[in-house]
């Protein structure tokens, strides 16, 4: 295979659309129009190149290996015992914060849905009695859509126009962001708050869509800004913390807050930690897990707390979770050894469907990005599905004719009559009239009986392409729930039917246990989580009984669903053109070296560089390098120069801000003491280069770099097979990683996007092209 030098920007700077866009066709396969390179800012394509065989440039990676400069180390050197122990200490009280804000987070979102939905559905309920009897429940229909579509426009405009990033359920982002990728403003606080009140209004608004996905992507966001000791959107600065302010910490806290997130929404602390193990960070120690841990139970503890305080019952921790699907009695829900194959069959089932789910949102979702990129376009769409959700539903209600007595306990939240005889409900509307977690409730838990088979037909048919068609809107919203609700419906049937088959054995009675499984199944057939899911759902369900039934159910959905298609999430990361890296180089690349996937040639600078060279290179657009060797000459003739040291585009912009200069490499009088903390200032919004000013006389100056640059950066030599170098580079975090010769000078760079270029396709092995998207 020939040597594969892509000469190609490697940074997220959007300015330079040239040598990336070579060769790559739009998806309709029309050729990109010739662009000068002045010019290029101005052109925008009508359709956005997105097809899954590009990688984006615009994603940088973040720097997860500490810079151990002489300014790090003279840090380090000089904090004793105790410093060190005080820091462990900072960590465990951010890992606190982190939990109660979380839990906090996840109260104020429960109570506004609970309330908001209650006033909603009450007043639909009472306009529907009231036509029922006189007539014109068409009234009735208009008043509950446009109900809905008021809600949804709200969140959908708030997303749309203000943070594009806060749509969806934040999971995917969260994971690119643990796996070493800097999204922009994914972490910011104006993402949380539209996140978390646009997860109000898309609930309330009656999609099909859940409050647990986006508590994940708010438990990062406050993770990310309680550890930083400042709010960089509010311009405060509360001078704690600082020493945490580098990627290598914020990480950790972050994979904590997605933890609380999980913990707060299931009331599953220790799923959430496993969901930040098996989804999230892509490195891991002993302590982090502890410290992730307490941050989950602190958050459930929270939640549960204030939870009880505002249901007038302060001190009784009985709402672990946002969600709670109640207890399953073990008594009541025995199952035995021959009904483990009808499980793993359910998995198969739950595995096909989720996968089914996939295909028909990835084609959605191509189309979106094709067509409905505008964002008034995107609100009219939120809208039409806020509408035709409403329209369904009250149809589906209104042709039923499935009655059910209503029970002593009467344990329906907002029993409709309609055409049913006095003291019955229509036992549709029990599923479709209500908030998706308490429909979920009711299939677990209502006596066998209270669903005819027609009518749960009917109602996962119709839920599963609503679902599909909700997520990937401009909504904050989660895919658990409804995939939780498609399953449990779909099992619940299966259930009635095992039952109608075996009338005699009062084994396969209760249908709740399908459900459960059935429910398992397709999140499981969706989303491919494993592991965590199992402990979620049985930390949700309080009861261990069904950990192996679970457990089978998620293992086979995932083998069948990974046989046709992806998980959703990693459908999406791959349709955003994010570089990720997988936990493995694939499976044939042990035939690639890293002369054939590096970047070569390599902008160097010298020890002592001239200040004029360094602005010209940074400013340099079709080059956005943002590690740059450092090397030494060796010897007078023009044999190329050895490496001794690495450094990055941040630190030589905060150099030249402060003007780091020597008038003459050799007297160091006036060149100004620069400390750890003014790199810690900067971060994490470095100033871009064409905001420094430096004047003529400057730019004659020298700039010393070898108390700055990290002098003992990770090489590998040039014939390092690929698995080996991905090896290394995702165990370590890198950023850059250099390949050198035999005599240690400098042959090329590997960068993230050199590594995630190279995937398992169809045909073997494949190469994905790089553009500007």
């Amino acid at each position: 295979m020939a040597n594969i030098t892509k000469k190609v920007s490697w940074s997220s700077r959007g300015d330079e659309a040239g040598a990336a866009w070579e060769g790559t066709p739009l998806l309709n396969g029309s050729e990109r129009p010739s662009v000068s390179r002045q010019d290029s800012t101005s052109w925008k394509p009508k359709e956005i190149p997105h097809n899954e065989k590009l990688l984006s440039l615009k994603f940088e990676s973040l720097d997860y290996d500490n810079i151990e400069n002489q300014l790090f180390l003279e840090e380090e050197r000089r904090m004793s015992f105790l410093g060190f122990r005080c820091l462990e200490i900072s960590r465990w009280v951010v890992c606190g914060l982190i939990g109660v804000l979380t839990g906090l987070i996840a109260c104020f979102i429960d109570i506004v849905v609970e309330k908001l939905a209650g006033i909603k559905y009450q007043v639909i309920k009472e306009n529907i009695v009231q036509f029922t009897e006189a007539g014109g429940l068409s009234i009735s229909l208009i008043l509950w859509a446009v109900l809905n579509c008021a809600f949804v426009m709200l969140g959908a405009i708030m997303v749309a126009c203000f943070e594009p990033i806060a749509g969806g359920s934040g999971i995917p982002q969260i994971k690119c962001y643990l796996n070493g990728v800097k999204i922009p403003r994914v972490v910011r606080l104006k993402t949380l708050v539209v996140k978390v009140f646009g997860v109000i209004c898309s609930v309330v608004g009656g999609l099909a869509v859940g409050k647990e996905g986006p508590m994940i992507h708010s438990g990062a966001v406050v993770a990310a800004g309680v550890s930083q000791g400042r709010s960089t959107s509010l311009k405060r600065d509360f001078k704690i913390f600082e020493y945490f302010r580098r990627d290598t910490e914020k990480r950790d806290f972050v994979s904590a807050g997605a933890a609380a997130g999980v913990s707060a929404a299931f009331g599953a602390p220790v799923g959430g930690v496993l969901f930040a193990l098996e989804e999230g960070a892509s490195f891991w120690n002993q302590m982090l897990t502890w410290r992730i841990f307490f941050a989950s139970m602190i958050s459930t503890f929270t939640l549960n707390f204030f939870l009880s305080i505002y249901h007038h019952k302060p001190g009784e921790l009985s709402n672990p979770g946002l969600i709670n699907f109640g207890r399953f009695e073990s008594e009541t829900m025995a199952y035995n050894f021959y009904e483990i194959p009808l499980f793993i069959a359910m998995g198969a089932l739950g595995g096909a469907l989720g996968a089914l789910f996939n295909v028909l949102n990835y084609w959605l979702t191509i189309f979106r990005i094709r067509y409905v990129h505008r964002p008034c376009l995107q609100v009219m769409e939120a809208m039409l599905v806020a509408a035709v959700t409403a329209a369904v539903s009250f149809i589906m209600i209104y042709f039923s004719n499935d009655c059910q007595p209503l029970g002593p306990d009467n344990s329906e939240e907002y029993p409709l009559q309609l055409f049913c005889a006095d003291g019955e409900y229509n036992s549709m509307a029990t599923a479709f009239f209500n908030t998706p977690e308490r429909s979920v409730r009711s299939l677990f838990h209502n006596p066998a009986g209270t669903y005819n088979p027609l009518t749960l037909g009917l109602f996962t048919l119709t839920y599963f392409f609503l679902a599909c068609w909700t997520y990937g809107l401009s909504v904050s919203a989660g895919v658990f729930i409804p995939s939780l609700l498609i399953g449990a419906a779909w099992g619940r049937l299966c259930g009635i039917l095992l039952a109608s088959i075996a009338q005699a054995d009062s084994t396969w009675a209760d249908p709740g246990k399908y459900a459960l499984i059935g429910a398992a199944a397709q999140l499981g057939g969706i989303v491919r989580m494993t592991l965590s899911l199992t402990v979620i759902l049985v930390e949700a369900t309080g009861n261990v009984t069904y950990g192996l039934p679970i457990m089978l159910a998620l293992m086979t959905a995932k083998i069948v669903g990974d046989y046709f298609q992806e998980g959703l999430y990693d459908i999406h990361i791959k349709l955003q053109s994010v570089p990720f890296l997988h936990s493995e180089a694939p499976a044939t690349s042990h035939w690639l070296t890293a002369r054939e996937v590096m970047s070569s040639p390599v902008t160097c600078f010298n020890k002592v560089e001239k200040v004029g060279t360094i602005v010209d290179v940074l400013s340099n657009t079709s080059t956005n390098h943002n590690g740059f060797p450092v090397v030494v000459q060796v010897s007078d003739n023009d044999e190329p120069a050895k490496l001794c040291g690495l450094i990055l585009r941040s630190q030589l912009i905060v150099l030249l801000k402060h003007k780091v200069f020597v008038e003459l490499a050799q007297s160091r009088l006036t060149q100004r003491k620069l400390q750890l903390k003014d790199f810690r200032d900067a971060y994490p919004r470095f100033p871009p280069i064409q905001s420094i000013h430096v004047s003529q006389d400057e730019r004659e100056c020298m700039m010393d770099l070898t108390e700055f640059m990290n002098p003992t950066p990770y090489t590998v030599p040039q014939d390092t097979s690929l698995p080996r170098v991905f090896k290394l580079f995702r165990a370590l975090g890198l950023r850059h990683l250099v390949v050198v010769d035999d005599e240690n000078r400098v042959v090329g760079l590997v960068t993230r996007k050199d590594l995630a270029r190279y995937h398992l396709g169809k045909h073997g092995l494949e190469e994905m092209h790089l553009a500007q998207t």
